[in-house]
């Protein structure tokens, strides 16, 4: 008898992403074997998976030169069903894995429940394992400043314990949530895009969830009897997505019925497909638009699709210095007004001490 559906249905969607990863894992490494021939090999390999009466796991099948996986675990349900996802599938494949629970010291007992998460994680016998303590500021409101010093600690124990890729246990629910926010902030397509499959460097961060609902992987954790920790900001209405999640998204689904969620996310794959080939459009139009001395200029600017031409403005902006976490779409449309609408206008300063202006008939953009 096979596992639980839902169980089964995490683990394939792990599965997939380890091949990815070991895919580009090997490639760098300069073994250009598929890696379903080194999954046959694990498999072959007297060291591999056997699963005792018991339930005691024989010991990992890694190969010397293995890829190392960790999972961003914070031991609420979609973290530790991918941390159990991860344990089972990287024994099998011959893949190291490790977790990483990141304290952001917001709550009371914090230190005490990464603790706890960090047993759990080990008794999984995923390795290495810690639990890691960030300052949290205040930049951004709450949520953003919190995400930000997650992801700095994350990427920090990658470089520390050389990850091939860190995974992330957004599901689609998470997905849809994302893209309502985006158009709450009217910032374009590509906000509506979503998290992608694979973001940071080098596709470090891999959310092997995005097309399973949030009911789908907490049933994993309870058939499993996998204890679970459920994060009390995540039902505090003084956070937007909780608002969003317990209020908007069930608001929305009682007035256009069900499937709200699936159509959310899959608009997030095609505004990203979109984006993707606007954003590839504008980094080859860049170079037709600057003269001899790498300047822009407003007449070949003027003629470029608007969409095209605000992306090959951000790029500009960005590469002068300006944040891009900090760009938002009326800079852009300032910005953008020295090339379609010009009438004189002086310099436009923007995020990070960066300006913009108009002089015979350049674009100018510089540190102020």
């Amino acid at each position: 008898m096979g596992p639980h559906p839902a169980v089964a249905a995490i683990r394939l969607a792990v599965r997939r992403v380890l091949h990815d990863v070991l895919t580009d894992f090997h490639r760098h490494a300069g073994d250009d074997r598929p890696a379903a021939k080194h999954t046959a090999h694990a498999a072959r390999s007297p060291r591999a998976e056997a699963v005792p009466a018991g339930g005691a796991r024989a010991a990992r099948p890694e190969r010397p030169g293995a890829p190392l996986v960790l999972v961003a675990c914070s031991g609420g349900a979609d973290s530790m069903a991918l941390a159990s996802a991860l344990a089972f599938e990287a024994r099998r494949l011959g893949v190291r894995a490790g977790g990483i629970t990141v304290d952001h010291n917001l709550q009371q007992g914090s230190a005490l429940r990464a603790t706890e998460v960090v047993t759990r994680l080990a008794a999984m016998e995923l390795d290495p394992v810690e639990a890691v303590a960030v300052h949290v500021g205040r930049e951004g409101g709450p949520e953003a400043a919190a995400r930000d010093a997650r992801y700095a600690a994350l990427d920090a124990a990658a470089e520390r314990h050389g990850a091939a890729a860190v995974l992330l246990g957004h599901t689609r629910d998470d997905q849809a949530e994302t893209v309502l926010l985006g158009l709450a902030r009217g910032s374009g397509i590509r906000s509506l895009s979503g998290m992608a499959a694979a973001s940071g460097p080098a596709g470090r961060y891999r959310r092997p969830f995005l097309q399973l609902d949030r009911q789908t992987v907490r049933k994993a954790c309870l058939v499993q009897s996998i204890p679970v920790w459920d994060d009390p900001h995540n039902i505090d209405p003084a956070y937007t997505r909780s608002r969003l999640r317990h209020e908007g998204l069930p608001a929305l689904e009682k007035a256009l019925g069900k499937g709200v969620v699936e159509a959310l996310a899959r608009t997030a794959r095609l505004s990203r497909d979109d984006a993707d080939a606007l954003d590839a459009w504008a980094a080859e139009a860049e170079l037709s638009v600057r003269d001899g001395t790498g300047g822009l200029e407003c007449a070949a600017l003027y003629a470029l699709p608007p969409a095209v031409r605000r992306r090959v403005l951000r790029r500009a902006l960005i590469g002068a210095g300006s944040p891009a976490g900090s760009l938002f779409a009326r800079h852009l449309e300032e910005v953008d007004r020295l090339i379609t609408g010009w009438r004189g206008q002086g310099a436009i300063n923007l995020p990070g001490r960066v300006e913009a202006m108009r002089q015979g008939g350049r674009l100018v953009i510089r540190q102020s």
